[in-house]
């Protein structure tokens, strides 16, 4: 620390990498966004570099990097273009809502939540919890007012005790504790049921795992009988940043078939699993007709419960470089294996 405060620039690196990762995810939670995340992550450790000078030692100094990115966050979402994103509709009633609720929402490669998690397996392991990043808890937190995300990620996230939350906040222990209550309320109405279940899984499980190869295949073969068989009848399909929803089987399936069948369908697929945001997840290519290589179109993040699919999150194939793949592949292209970078 002292040669820190000292401007030793290799030593602050040193220390500052340790912690980009972790930071990374915190930002993300935040944001919602992985192009944001990473740009406030280098926001963060330029501030703390400026004020370097200010770090007594009272704090570790992890907690005071959260401290710096907390806040460059919440100056983010101050800014009036954001300010205008995040507000919420309070004259909807609560129900099931979908990602494109948000239209900045991105995904998040498992591979690099990986990184983020510590290896000594200690109790901070926890905090890359599928329940903490899957896109059904990033589209409602982004939902709620800055302060009050603020205080529900430091405190049930995170784990701040609440002193500590108020604190970093400037705020008072009673005005954490009613945000923190106010927030967790919202989050009940707003996000389903079965989280309860999911205790702290780190992947997506066996049977998720089966499905995703049943939906990979049927997608593969534009096999929509197959398709239609995976889905359950009151699935979702969301495409942010597009406004657009498709409610129910039959209108996902309305949607698919022009694409897959007939006269005008888009030519050959393939298709490559992905984990995303503790997800199953696949990236979709399309080779037209005339056409040698497979061209990207986009990725299908998947929400399932008892074997079938109940949501479907859509992502522009401009993603792609984050799980390391290209953006088109030659004819040659074989199935690969689950990716997370």
């Amino acid at each position: 620390m002292e040669a820190v405060r000292a401007g030793d620039e290799a030593v602050f690196g040193e220390l500052a990498a340790r912690h980009r990762h972790e930071l990374r995810v915190h930002c993300y939670r935040m944001l919602g966004s992985f192009t944001d995340a990473e740009d406030l992550v280098q926001e963060t450790l330029l501030r703390a570099w400026r004020a370097r000078e200010s770090f007594e030692g009272r704090s570790t100094f992890r907690a005071w990097l959260y401290r710096i990115a907390t806040n460059a966050c919440l100056d983010a979402l101050s800014g009036p273009a954001r300010a205008r994103e995040v507000a919420a509709d309070t004259s909807r009633s609560p129900g099931r809502p979908a990602p494109a609720d948000v239209p900045w929402l991105q995904p998040y490669p498992d591979g690099l939540l990986d990184l983020a998690a510590p290896d000594d397996g200690g109790p901070d392991a926890v905090a890359i919890a599928r329940e903490t990043v899957e896109l059904a808890f990033l589209a409602a937190i982004q939902h709620l007012p800055p302060r009050q995300r603020t205080v529900l990620i430091l405190r049930d996230v995170a784990g701040w005790p609440v002193t500590e939350t108020a604190e970093a906040l400037e705020m008072s222990v009673a005005s954490v504790k009613s945000a923190l209550q106010r927030a967790r309320a919202t989050l009940r109405a707003r996000l389903p049921r079965r989280r309860a279940d999911w205790a702290a899984a780190t992947e997506p499980s066996r049977d998720e795992l089966d499905l995703l190869e049943r939906y990979v295949t049927a997608s593969r073969n534009a096999d929509l009988t197959a398709l239609a068989e995976l889905l359950r009848e009151d699935v979702r399909q969301a495409m942010p940043p597009a406004a657009l929803v498709f409610d129910g089987r039959a209108a996902v399936l309305g949607m698919w078939r022009p694409v897959l069948e007939g006269e005008e369908r888009w030519g050959e697929w393939h298709c490559v699993p992905l984990a995303v945001n503790r997800q199953p997840a696949v990236a979709n290519y399309v080779r037209r007709p005339g056409e040698i290589f497979y061209t990207a179109v986009n990725i299908d993040v998947l929400s399932a419960e008892d074997g079938l699919v109940t949501e479907i999150t859509t992502f522009g194939p401009e993603l792609l470089p984050l799980f390391g793949l290209p953006l088109s592949i030659g004819p040659s292209a074989t199935d690969r294996a689950v990716i997370g970078s």
